[in-house]
C-alpha cells in the first residue's frame, strides 16, 4: 500500500477537490521532510493530477504570466507506504502534513501530501520514471503488448509473484493486488513467470484486444494481464463506485471484505526472494524457496472488519517499488 488503484483514487480525490478552486502564495514545505524544497509561488494557480501505475503528476498552473515565470510546475510523486492527499482547513492541518498547497479562499483551506512513515518521495519538475512500463489500469493495451513482447527478459526468469513487483512490466501492481490476481487466476504463486506467459503469447488466451469493456467484465476466467487490469479496476469502484478512501475506517472495512487471499484467514504466506510475503491457497508451485515453511493465517470471524483493517494497516513492509 499504496498501490496503483490508491494513486487513481488520489489524482481523482485532487481534481474532484480542487476543480475550479484558486491556490496562493509560496508551497510549504514540513522542515522534518529530507525531499527537496518547492520553489514556487503565484498569487493565484490552480491544481491537477493524474497518476500513472505507482507515480502521480502534480501540476502547478499560475494564473498570471509573471507568476513563477508563467509557466506550469510538475512534482511527480511516489507515496511509498502511507502517501496522500487531503484538503482540509488550515486549523485542522494533518501533523504529517508534509508539503502544503494554501487555498485563496476568505476561510483558507490547505491541500496537504499526508506521510506518516515519511517513505514518500516527490521530485521538482519531475518527468514519469522511465523504467516504469505502462500503468495496467489506464494503459491496458499497451501494458499487454509491453509484458508479450518482451518475455525472453531475465526478469521473467523468476516466479510469477515476483515477477509481477517488477514495475517496468507490471506499474502499479504490489502486494496485496500480485496476491489477489494470482488467487483469483489460479496460479501458484511461485510458477516461472515466463510458463505462465508464454500461454498467453501463443494466442491460448483470446487477446484483451478484441473484447469490449462490457465482454471483459462478464469473462469468468480473464487471463493473468487481463486480471491485472481488472482487479485494481474494481478496487477503485469500491463504495458503489465512488471509490474507498484507506484512510477511512468505514471504508478500510469494504477493502478488507473484498479482498480473496492478502492476508485472509485461512490463507498461507511464503516470503520471496526479496523478503516480501506472498499469500496464497494450496500448492505454491515448483519455484518456492526450499526450506520456506508455509505458515497459514489463523482462522477468524469475518464479523468484524473493522478491527481487521486496522491490523492491515500496521502489517505492510516498505515496498522498494513504490
Amino acid at each position: 500500500m499504496p498501490e496503483g488503484p490508491e494513486l487513481f483514487q488520489a489524482s481523482r480525490y485532487i481534481n474532484t477537490e480542487c476543480a475550479g478552486i484558486t491556490f496562493t502564495g509560496k508551497v510549504e514545505k514540513f522542515e522534518v521532510s529530507k525531499n527537496p524544497e518547492v520553489p514556487f509561488e503565484s498569487d493565484a494557480y490552480r491544481i491537477s493530477a493524474v497518476s500513472r501505475g505507482k507515480e502521480l503528476k502534480l501540476t502547478l498552473t499560475p494564473l498570471q504570466r509573471e507568476d513563477s515565470k508563467g509557466r506550469p510546475m510538475d512534482l511527480v510523486f511516489r507515496f511509498g507506504m502511507t502517501g496522500n492527499f487531503k484538503l482540509v482547513p488550515v486549523s485542522d492541518m494533518p501533523k504529517h502534513a508534509h508539503l502544503r498547497f494554501y487555498t485563496q479562499e476568505k476561510l483558507a483551506r490547505v491541500l496537504c501530501y499526508v506521510d506518516v512513515r515519511r517513505f514518500g518521495k516527490w521530485e521538482v519538475d519531475g518527468t514519469w520514471q522511465a523504467d516504469r512500463g505502462p500503468c495496467v489500469m489506464l494503459e491496458y493495451e499497451q501494458f499487454r503488448d509491453n509484458v508479450l513482447r518482451n518475455l525472453s527478459d531475465k526478469a521473467f526468469n523468476k516466479p510469477i509473484c515476483e515477477a509481477l513487483l517488477n514495475q517496468k512490466f507490471f506499474n502499479g501492481v504490489g502486494n496485496y493486488l500480485r496476491a489477489e490476481i494470482l488467487h483469483r487466476s489460479k496460479i501458484p504463486p511461485f510458477e516461472k513467470a515466463r510458463t505462465v506467459l508464454e500461454e498467453l503469447q501463443r494466442g491460448l488466451q483470446v487477446s484483451g484486444a478484441t473484447l469490449s469493456k462490457k465482454v471483459k467484465l462478464k469473462r469468468k476466467n480473464p487471463d493473468l494481464l487481463e486480471a491485472c487490469h481488472l482487479l485494481p479496476m474494481e478496487a477503485v469502484n469500491l463504495g458503489g463506485g465512488k471509490g474507498y478512501d484507506p484512510t477511512n475506517r468505514e471504508d478500510a472495512a469494504i477493502f478488507v471484505e473484498w479482498l480473496h487471499c492478502y492476508s485472509v484467514p485461512g490463507m498461507k504466506s511464503l516470503r520471496d526472494a526479496n523478503g516480501r510475503t506472498i499469500w496464497f491457497q494450496g500448492d505454491p508451485g515448483p519455484l518456492a524457496p526450499k526450506g520456506g515453511k508455509s505458515q497459514k493465517k489463523k482462522t477468524q470471524p469475518k464479523s468484524k472488519p473493522a478491527v481487521q483493517s486496522s491490523k492491515l494497516r500496521r502489517r505492510p513492509s516498505r515496498d522498494p517499488n513504490g
